[in-house]
């Protein structure tokens, strides 16, 4: 059998590759790769970038000046007395708020210590009264029966009084009106930091600066609702947002970067640190019109206390409102922020940080916050005169940054009467005003409030103890006290001080108060022109004495005797008592048809209140550094301006206003002290008085300088006497005593003519009072004289006639002297055609039937 021949292994067919392939996956492997590499560099190129940037942004800010250290402002020291009405209690809460810590160390301002019934005060270095005598150093205060038994000095001496250190009233702001008190962590109470932890960010101590169990959450329900991110940021992150990015815009990109920043802030800082940032910057809310940022201002601001002070349910409610300081406001919205407190209160229960039991407790307090009275607690418009005087003398930057310690002479205790005073005072030209438009079928509310300006000085330091300056500080921020209105009537006593100082400085013609005056209809020229005043409500009194001229604060028989004495003599006083320059010497001027302003008027009646000599006023006592030295002290304006023989006088006069002429309501509202004053009507309502040891006056007026159509007695009057009545029940102001008579003044029995328009008029011989050596003759002939007199001047003569008399010269205590004129130039404002009443720039229409 033939062989096989032998079998062929076949080989495989080779198979046909696609042109190119080998090389493409190799392409693509090394584009992934150059991707991957790309990717990384350019990722590390941007960490690198933003970590350099971020880096330089966050040294930037925590190397440099991250808030601002602004300076504060301080009241007055506060007198106290053995005798006084007070408690251990009220007088370490007054000392907390001058910065005092308890216990034997803490504050550089001071300690105090409380044991039972007795209060040790240890002032600091950095105390207003370091270095300071007995009275002012370190103290015992002992109590008895809720009042002070003893205040024993650091030698064991008694003393009858001391004082206490300047309360804080609040601190500078710039521009962007935020106000923040800053705080050290370990000034911050464990509660406020737990309630803090339990309502923001309970894991703060323990994660790095992102939670992602919270921030992850957040950001998914966020972009499922298609909205900005606003959730899941830790106390770090908001630290990274708002005190290093400074930009409150809540966008993925910049989320990004607050977790970025957040990052490195925890790898700079301390948690302490971190959260004593957080504790400076959270803003809580609004107080007038200044925001409140940080723990410290928010103490102050919602419980008026230091924030060392803050007890479990104050700390639980300041944290609740973190979420909505408006929304929440226990001010506005009491149930929602009791709600929220009382929901943080459970969470810091159920996170450990307090107990059941404490919970319990706390969620039953009140919300005790203290009452929301900017004017009364911070005197505003006081801050901000104070500062526009610091700015003088100092750059803004420097007072909001250099932690200057600013002293001034405000009193809290008047600050807080002059506020409620203006408040209740208010109410009532409200519903006056509400009657009058019911009259006349208009709508009872008229939007457009009337403003109202209190002023308050020491008559015999001119130091300015409290000032309101508007109705509502939040709606408007322009300061009343400082706007020039006329002020009607209440000029008029410089009118008659001027005409009785003819008794001193030799003048003719010689003016008593037994000087008849005529009050009728009655037409003056001046300057080639007219001028008609009238009486308030259209009523002449026909002859009338000083006294009574004034006390019915009649028009007529004041521009008789302005003419009587010339103008010019009027202007010279008004000038030299430190009312502006623009007034002019015209018959209008008797009546205050030019412009003052409420704190020119309070500082002009220095002359009356304190025997003559006028004192500027005074809001700043000192300005320390950081360090305790002091940068600047202010000094007092003061001059003799009235012989004090016709200041007593002028008091006199001005009593009777309040006794029994237009200022009655005064009495006729409870007030019974001892008190001088004067009423006046313009466009607006006036009120200036004054007691033995406070001077106050008040203006009533819109800002658009439309009619009031009120007096001053129905306007004014009402706030000045309820400041008065609540003054003069503090301590320090009750004691009111009878206005000093000087030497040299008598009295005499004068006849006095019966006014027919005065129910019970007297008539016969009345006691008046004369600088000695100018009283009359008593009996009928001085009153023919006075006419005759009159007649002369009115109708014969325009020029000065000497009386029937010889004049005796003066012969009480001290020497004859003059006023001296004021210098400054001057403008027209008034002009007056033959035919009309007035014609005026400054109003002086209104002046007319001022009263």
């Amino acid at each position: 059998m033939p062989s096989r021949p032998p079998a062929t292994t076949r080989k495989p067919i080779p198979t046909r590759k696609r042109p190119g392939t080998a090389p493409r996956l190799k392409r693509w492997r090394r584009a992934l790769l150059a991707a991957a590499v790309a990717g990384f560099l350019l990722g590390t190129t941007l960490a690198v970038y933003y970590y350099v940037q971020f880096s330089a942004m966050i040294d930037a800010r925590l190397g440099g000046e991250i808030f601002r250290n602004a300076s504060l402002v301080f009241a007055a020291p506060k007198p106290i007395a053995v005798g006084e009405a007070l408690t251990p209690e009220a007088v370490a809460a007054y000392l907390r708020r001058a910065l005092y810590s308890e216990g034997a160390r803490g504050s550089s301002v001071g300690t105090y210590t409380v044991e039972g019934d007795r209060v040790e005060i240890r002032p600091g270095p950095l105390s207003f009264f370091h270095d300071s005598s007995p009275s002012e150093g370190p103290v015992t205060i002992s109590f008895r029966s809720h009042h002070i038994d003893s205040i024993t000095a650091a030698g064991g001496s008694s003393l009858d009084h001391c004082r206490l250190e300047p309360a804080l009233i609040t601190t500078l702001f710039d521009r962007s009106r935020t106000k923040r008190r800053l705080v050290q962590y370990q000034d911050l109470p464990p509660v406020l930091v737990e309630a803090v932890l339990a309502a923001e960010d309970r894991h703060f101590f323990t994660h790095h600066g992102v939670s992602f169990y919270r921030f992850i959450p957040a950001a998914l329900k966020d972009l499922r609702a298609d909205e900005r991110l606003q959730g899941g940021s830790t106390l770090t992150m908001q630290v990274a947002r708002n005190v290093v990015l400074q930009n409150r815009r809540r966008t993925f990109r910049r989320k990004i970067e607050e977790i970025l920043v957040a990052l490195l802030l925890e790898q700079r800082l301390s948690k302490q640190q971190i959260f004593q940032l957080y504790a400076n910057d959270v803003y809580l809310g609004q107080r007038g019109s200044f925001s409140i940022n940080g723990f410290g201002e928010a103490a102050d601001a919602y419980f008026n206390k230091d924030v060392k002070s803050l007890t479990l349910p104050e700390a639980a409610l300041l944290a609740a409102i973190i979420r909505g300081p408006n929304l929440y406001s226990p001010y506005r919205h009491p149930a929602q922020a009791l709600r929220l407190r009382n929901y943080v209160l459970r969470e810091m229960r159920d996170d450990g940080f307090i107990t059941a039991a404490e919970a319990q407790r706390a969620a039953q307090a009140p919300l005790g916050v203290a009452p929301q009275n900017v004017e009364g607690s911070e005197a505003p418009y006081f801050v901000d005169m104070v500062k526009d005087q610091l700015l003088q003398q100092f750059s803004e930057r420097d007072l909001v940054s250099q932690s200057y310690r600013i002293y001034t002479t405000l009193d809290l205790d008047l600050q807080r009467a002059a506020s409620d005073a203006v408040a209740a005072g208010m109410a009532e030209v409200d519903r006056a005003l509400d009657h009058q438009r019911r009259a006349k079928n208009a709508p009872p509310r008229d939007p457009r409030q009337p403003q109202v300006a209190l002023v308050v000085l020491d008559p015999h330091t001119g130091e300015l103890r409290a000032l309101v300056g508007g109705r509502d500080y939040a709606a408007s921020q322009l300061n009343h006290a400082l706007a020039r209105r006329q002020p009607g009537s209440s000029f008029k006593p410089f009118v008659y001080a001027a005409a009785l100082s003819s008794a001193v400085d030799g003048s003719q013609p010689l003016v008593t108060e037994a000087t008849l005056l005529e009050d009728e209809p009655s037409t003056f020229e001046f300057d080639g022109k007219t001028y008609e005043p009238r009486n308030y409500q259209g009523e002449y009194h026909g002859p009338v004495t000083l006294r009574r001229a004034l006390m019915l604060s009649l028009n007529s028989a004041t521009v008789h005797l302005a003419q009587m004495i010339g103008y010019n003599k009027v202007r010279d006083l008004a000038l030299a008592a430190g009312i502006n320059s623009e007034i002019e010497a015209t018959p209008a001027l008797a009546l205050g048809a030019y412009v003052a302003t409420p704190l020119e008027i309070a500082q002009a009646y220095t002359i009356f209140a304190n025997q003559g000599q006028y004192l500027g006023p005074k809001s700043i006592l000192e300005v320390r550094d950081s360090a305790g030295h002091i940068l600047y002290q202010s000094e007092q304006k003061s001059r003799q301006v009235l012989d004090p023989r016709v200041a007593y006088l002028m008091v006199n006069l001005m009593e009777s206003v309040i006794d029994h002429g237009t200022g009655y309501g005064v009495r006729a509202r409870g007030f019974t002290l001892p008190a001088a004053g004067k009423t006046g009507t313009s466009h607006d309502g006036w009120f200036a008085g004054f007691t033995s040891n406070l001077l106050a006056v008040v203006w009533v007026g819109y800002d658009d300088d439309r009619e009031l159509n009120l007096s001053g007695s129905a306007s004014a009057l009402p706030v000045w006497t309820d400041f008065m009545k609540a003054a003069t029940a503090l301590p320090d102001y009750r004691n009111v005593v009878p206005f000093i008579e000087p030497p040299g003044i008598v009295t005499a029995q004068v006849d006095v003519p019966v006014d027919p328009l005065v129910a019970n008029d007297p008539s016969g011989p009345q006691p008046q009072l004369f600088i000695a050596g100018t009283e009359p003759p008593t009996g009928p002939a001085i009153l023919e004289g006075a006419r005759n007199i009159l007649s002369r001047i009115f109708h014969l003569s325009s020029s000065p006639v000497a009386p029937p008399a010889a004049r005796p010269p003066a012969t009480a205590a001290g020497p004859a002297w003059s006023c001296t004129r004021g210098c400054g130039s001057t403008r027209s404002s008034t002009c007056w055609a033959p035919g009309s009443r007035i014609a005026s720039s400054t109003r002086a229409g209104a002046t007319q039937r001022s009263r």
